[in-house]
């Protein structure tokens, strides 16, 4: 019954998307035109969000109390001497019957929120709740769960089935995409999820226990419950590397929600492809908030003024400038108070002036102020003269501006004298300024504050725009005059304009917010954001100036030196006392046994944190395998036993990945893009940040330790990135702390 209003549903969607692609010609007035877009593009969204909906269309049930009635559907036929329970379906969409009456409620729905928030000590007023299996269009298999089951009909109680569906889901293979978990949301998960819009919600939880896929499926129900207010702005998603990203991409477009902009943080600036930070030293001073000083005194660095005076020649007459006259037009532009380039203007334009003069004085003639603009557009166009100009205010780009320190010491000496010797060697790339990191990326974003863009082209732009535009309506009213329509009151000359003139391609949200560096969205998504710089923070601040955010992370698991220790350390600077913390305890993903020799780890790189209980035991105890040239057998092993639909990976820190690469040829390097469609994938810590496999090969423990700073950090996340079982391959003796794991020969 349900496939049929979901055929339905589509048909008539496709049949109104076609009715408004035939109705799309130039006629008609301009707010038909208008309509007849607006009409297109919902449709074509809702025949979108019903294709997404085809597999797994329901997966839920709940029996309510038969009063009051429910608004979700009719009740079943009940059974002799007690009243049935109302039954509401739970499914990826919302659909109704021909009467209009409610039959499957979107999981998003307030009255789904019973069906996820409902435990054995809270049931919500469920009397019971239903998973329901579906492979195609056909049911496969149910699980009851009964809160009250006195109230259950007999006939309701012969049909129970319980096994668990979560666990079902957690235990089975990866497929190198995480999907959905819409069927599976679990109720602390759902707290996330429903939580209301404004402000900062921290989101901090350890390995395993569904942060990320939460916060996917927050963002597709913030789009459903507050749409007006995001559709216009968008969602922004921040994840740690193209990986990762890639990783995520199917969730929210199974959920039938595609206005939202994935990006990781090296991704964050146009035109710019940031490649891993290589240096953590480099990074750790990057990242620090001093930079934002920096970055200033160098800007001021580039607005100079001559030694003495000002002498050049423009078409073989001598001009001087007195320097007071420079220092004049420099410090009235500074004051201003305005970005670099757009307070260029006045510079330029005042030592023009004093140009011109120069030349009137030597040519023994009198400027006379009508003549003034002629003469300072004459005197622009001699390349000595703009020569001088640039090089007493140049023109930049953010890319130039830190490339020119990264580049230069005497440029970054004089721009950061509060650096240490050690600091600023760390910073120094004279080969490659321009061979952009991620830890680059939050520097270019504070640049391009800093600089600004001269719109003067801008402006031209829309003079000629507006001309044009009176222009075409001139035609137009011309044409209703000649026409005799004029005089009939029917349409003006402006909407006739309009309604001819080529509109462009029709952009969607998130296509015009990613062409937008300056693009405020409506709600920002951080995924593993202990991740971030201070500076990198105040790139993503930029874009959120409403400040709503969610925040998801585990400060155990922090890599990154330049990263956040605790959450206020960096939330507070711009939201102190209105972000809230919601805590996910437990772990879905990974195994007891495996976890018990995580929980070592995280009691020696983080002991006020507590380990996630996870909720199931897989039966095999991790191992350790001694000899690291033993690993391709190891992996030949596990690949052996695995099924098709697995995905093993091999873990390893960088050092160690050129010799290891030789060793697995089959298994594909995490800078490409095919490893997530790989049997085996070869990964650094940061390149397995938030994924998940049914099998690690965890290569030279005492390496990753040793590679960072943060190496306790990294061994916990590579440790809890498998779902079924973990090999530890290592030379020497094994860290002390990985003391739990079974030695084998």
């Amino acid at each position: 019954m349900l496939y049929r209003l979901l055929d339905n549903a589509r048909d008539r969607a496709a049949r109104a998307l076609g009715e408004a692609y035939r109705s799309s010609g130039p006629g008609g007035t301009f707010q038909a035109r208008v309509e007849r877009e607006v009409t297109a593009a919902e449709q074509a969204r809702r025949l979108a969000q019903l294709s997404a909906a085809e597999h797994g269309l329901c997966f839920g049930r709940i029996d309510v109390p038969a009063s009051p009635p429910s608004p979700g559907g009719k009740p079943s036929r009940p059974s002799p001497g007690r009243s049935a329970p109302s039954t509401l379906y739970i499914g990826r969409i919302g659909l109704r019957d021909d009467d209009h009456e409610p039959r499957l409620i979107d999981w998003r729905a307030p009255a789904a929120r019973p069906f996820y928030a409902a435990t054995p000590s809270d049931p919500n007023g469920l009397i019971r709740r239903r998973h329901i299996y579906t492979r195609n269009r056909t049911v496969t298999g149910v699980d009851d769960e009964v809160f009250d089951l006195e109230k259950l009909p007999e006939a309701d109680r012969r049909t129970l089935s319980g096994e668990a569906m979560l666990i079902a889901g957690v235990t089975a293979g990866r497929t190198g995409r995480m999907t959905d978990v819409v069927a599976t949301i679990q109720a602390e998960q759902d707290r996330v999820i429903r939580a209301p819009l404004p402000g900062v919600l921290v989101v901090q939880g350890g390995p395993g226990t569904g942060k990320t896929v939460a916060a996917l499926h927050r963002a597709a129900y913030l789009l459903y419950a507050h749409r007006r207010t995001l559709e216009r702005r968008g969602v922004l998603v921040i994840g740690p590397n193209a990986t990762f990203l890639r990783y995520i991409s199917q969730v929210l477009p199974s959920l039938g929600e595609t206005e939202v902009v994935l990006a990781s943080v090296g991704e964050l600036f146009p035109g710019v492809s940031a490649v891993p930070d290589g240096n953590p030293q480099a990074a750790v001073v990057k990242g620090g908030l001093e930079m934002v000083t920096v970055l200033r005194r160098a800007v001021r660095d580039r607005q100079r003024v001559p030694e003495g005076d000002l002498q050049l020649s423009a078409d073989g007459v001598p001009l001087t400038v007195p320097r007071e006259t420079c220092l004049g037009a420099r410090d009235r532009a500074r004051a201003l108070r305005k970005p670099h380039n757009v307070a260029r203007r006045l510079f330029v334009t005042e030592m023009l002036g004093a140009l011109a003069a120069a030349e009137a004085a030597a040519l023994g003639r009198t400027l006379d102020p009508d003549d003034l603009p002629y003469a300072r557009a004459r005197l622009w166009d001699e390349p000595e003269v703009r020569a001088a100009l640039d090089a007493l205010w140049p023109p930049l780009t953010p890319q130039r501006l830190v490339a020119g320190l990264l580049a230069e010491e005497n440029a970054l000496r004089s721009a950061a004298p509060g650096l240490t010797d050690t600091e600023r060697a760390v910073l120094l790339r004279p080969g490659a300024p321009d061979a952009w990191t991620v830890a680059d990326v939050p520097l270019l974003d504070e640049a391009a504050q800093l600089l600004g863009t001269d719109d003067s082209a801008e402006r031209a732009r829309r003079r000629a725009a507006d001309a044009q535009r009176r222009l075409e309506e001139r035609y137009a009213a011309e044409v209703l005059q000649i026409t005799g329509v004029a005089d009939q009151g029917l349409v003006d000359a402006a909407t006739l304009a309009e309604a001819n003139r080529d509109p462009g391609q029709e952009l969607t949200t998130a296509e015009r917010a990613w062409a937008d560096p300056s693009w405020a969205y409506g709600h920002v998504i951080v995924d593993e954001a202990q991740e971030l710089s201070a500076m990198a923070w105040r790139m993503v601040m930029r874009r959120i100036p409403t400040r709503s955010l969610t925040v998801v992370g585990d400060v155990a698991q922090r890599s990154s030196a330049a990263g956040a220790r605790s959450w206020g350390e960096m939330l507070d600077t711009y939201v102190r006392g209105r972000w809230r913390e919601q805590r996910l305890t437990v772990n879905y993903r990974t195994p007891a046994e495996i976890m018990a020799v995580a929980a070592d780890v995280l009691a020696w790189v983080a002991p006020e944190e507590k380990p996630p209980e996870s909720v199931r035991d897989e039966g095999a105890a991790p191992r350790a395998v001694a000899g690291l040239d033993r690993a391709a057998a190891v992996v030949a092993g596990e690949l052996a036993e695995m099924g098709t639909e697995a995905r093993l990976a091999v873990i390893a820190p960088g050092a160690r990945i050129g010799e290891l690469a030789r060793a697995l040829p089959g298994a594909v390097p995490g800078d490409r893009a095919d490893v997530l469609d790989s049997p085996a994938a070869l990964l650094t810590v940061a390149q397995a940040k938030g994924l998940e496999f049914d099998r690690v090969v965890l290569a030279d423990p005492a390496g990753i330790l040793a590679q960072s700073p943060a190496g306790g950090h990294d061994l916990y996340v590579a440790i809890t990135r498998a779902t079924h079982r973990l090999t530890v391959v290592h030379d020497g003796p094994l860290p002390e702390v990985l003391h739990r794991l079974c030695a084998c020969r």
